[in-house]
């Protein structure tokens, strides 16, 4: 390979980390907020599945792709506030109710897939790439940095966001004290239990827009599953971004770079690695991750604790 074929490989792998680390940017910067407030969610593979068929199903049917942005978000809290009454209400163990929303996830956007959508011509039109001008133009840098859809571009102001309202606001506050000092927070005259569901809903919220992201600007359509693992891999995306929403947006994207790279070597028709292997490369770097990061990353000290005020 020359010098010109290196800097496309390179270039080609770059400018596809960005939008393929999107939705876990969605989902990961969610969970900072859900975990932060002491509830732990392991089913954000079910919530996207989720957010993923509401927003193609609206968009299939009316054609309106705001309308499927908005049905994900209503699906995120609908759901939601499901999740929130077993967790926070009822007090459930929180892996158990996390689990059973991966499968319903699953199972749910399985079944309606098949009974709405088998026999039917499933495209529907997607959000396509902005090129900003000039910049978009920049050699090697553009494609990279400047053509791609709204969706995308949105992760930098959803992590800007997300960092004011966790480190400079009330809210804020209230979030990371309730995860750190449920006691200290409710004896200070927080509600726990209305913190808790607050985190919980920005949570799915955004877990089910990052599920919408594979279907209205990934690709224009849904399969079952269609979410392979990205739920999962967000998880260890919060504990490598040591809960915070820059550190989930620049770990989404070192894992967004990994699945560009084995798309790429797949790509490659001399190569003679097993495509399995390749396929496998994220999900080792997410193993690889937790090793790395044993006993380094400090969560929150009520995380996964269900709350119950003192007498």
């Amino acid at each position: 390979m020359d010098i010109a074929g290196l800097a496309l490989f390179i270039q080609t792998i770059l400018s596809a980390t960005w939008r393929l680390a999107t939705p876990m940017i969605y989902a990961s910067v969610g969970e900072v907020f859900t975990e932060r407030s002491g509830v732990l969610n392991i089913g954000l593979e079910g919530f996207m599945l989720l957010g993923a068929f509401a927003g193609f199903a609206a968009t299939f049917f009316t054609n309106d792709l705001a309308l499927g942005i908005l049905s994900a978000i209503a699906c995120g809290l609908l759901f939601g506030l499901l999740f929130a009454f077993f967790t926070v209400t009822i007090k459930a163990n929180q892996i158990v109710v996390g689990a059973a929303f991966n499968l319903i996830g699953l199972g749910l956007t399985g079944f309606l897939y098949r009974a709405w959508f088998i026999n039917k011509a499933q495209g529907i039109k997607a959000f396509g790439p902005i090129n900003i001008p000039v910049l978009g133009q920049i050699p090697f840098l553009g494609p990279i940095l400047f053509q791609h859809n709204i969706l995308v571009y949105s992760t930098v102001a959803l992590v800007l966001l997300a960092g004011f309202v966790l480190y400079k606001t009330a809210f804020g506050l209230a979030v990371r004290s309730v995860g750190e000092h449920p006691s200290a927070a409710d004896t200070a005259g927080l509600s726990v239990t209305i913190i808790r569901y607050a985190g919980v809903l920005i949570g799915t919220t955004l877990t089910a827009l990052g599920g919408a992201y594979l279907t209205l600007a990934h690709t224009n359509q849904f399969v079952e599953g269609i979410t392979t693992g990205r739920g999962f891999i967000a998880l260890a995306v919060v504990v490598f971004g040591r809960w915070s929403p820059a550190g989930a947006f620049w770990a989404s994207l070192l894992f967004g770079l990994f699945y560009a790279l084995q798309l790429r070597l797949q790509a490659i028709a001399n190569i003679t690695i097993p495509y399995q292997l390749l396929q496998a490369l994220p999900y080792a770097m997410t193993l690889l991750t937790l090793i790395l990061m044993r006993g380094r990353a400090i969560s929150p000290k009520a995380l996964g604790t269900p709350y119950q005020k003192s007498a």
